[in-house]
């Protein structure tokens, strides 16, 4: 992991593309989109299987290793309503079985607004933006707010490395002056290139370390 400073935050950037607040105990993950595949093939979309399981195995190592009490979803957790598909649903309560006692916490985002909030069996706390934890206020949707550094996703962002053949897009941490941009956490996700300015910072996720980049 590589640790850098937000709103007088120490915060942890996670080569898995998530982001861990020590003093809280909190995982942040953006945009997990949670059965983004199964929404695929119900539309007739001949997608990969298994990037439900993919994605949660990847949040358990994550908890499991960094002993968190709480998990924050940047927004966008459910892709769709058509993602509430049996094999889906049943994943996830398995998942929240093994983890009865950690606090879940979902910003909501715009595929959230088209899903609805997550079965009330999964005992996860639905709130609009911004949450505030500590100095942060932890958003879908980057944009400034007031007396706080915002933590978003939503952008899905990643930044070129490299030159001509040679050059490869990869998943990036964008943290700007007021806000900051995780990278999507979702097995089944694509990304959008940043355009990053002088003063913001960006840090590539590449393999299993997170690496500082020239904005």
């Amino acid at each position: 992991m590589l640790i850098v400073e937000v709103g007088g935050e120490p915060l942890s950037l996670l080569p898995e593309k998530a982001a861990f607040l020590p003093r809280h105990r909190a995982l942040l993950v953006a945009d997990a989109h949670i059965g983004k595949a199964v929404s695929f093939r119900r539309l007739g979309v001949p997608v990969p299987r298994g990037t439900t399981t993919e994605t949660l195995q990847r949040l358990t190592a994550l908890v499991d290793r960094l002993q968190a009490r709480h998990v924050v979803f940047l927004g966008d957790f459910l892709h769709s309503e058509r993602a509430l598909a049996p094999a889906t649903l049943d994943a996830l309560s398995r998942w929240r079985e093994r983890h009865a006692g950690l606090d879940l916490t979902l910003v909501r985002g715009n595929h959230d607004a088209r899903a609805g909030d997550p079965p009330a069996t999964l005992g996860i706390e639905a709130v609009d933006e911004p949450f505030r934890l500590g100095a942060l206020a932890l958003c879908h949707h980057p944009r400034p707010v007031r007396g706080a550094y915002a933590l978003a996703g939503h952008l899905h962002p990643c930044a070129g490395i490299g030159r001509g053949l040679d050059r490869v897009r990869l998943p990036c941490f964008w943290l700007r002056p007021e806000t900051g941009v995780l990278p999507a956490f979702g097995a089944f996700t694509g990304m959008h290139a940043v355009q990053a300015e002088q003063q913001d910072r960006v840090f590539v996720v590449a393999e299993e370390r997170v690496l500082a980049v020239e904005a």
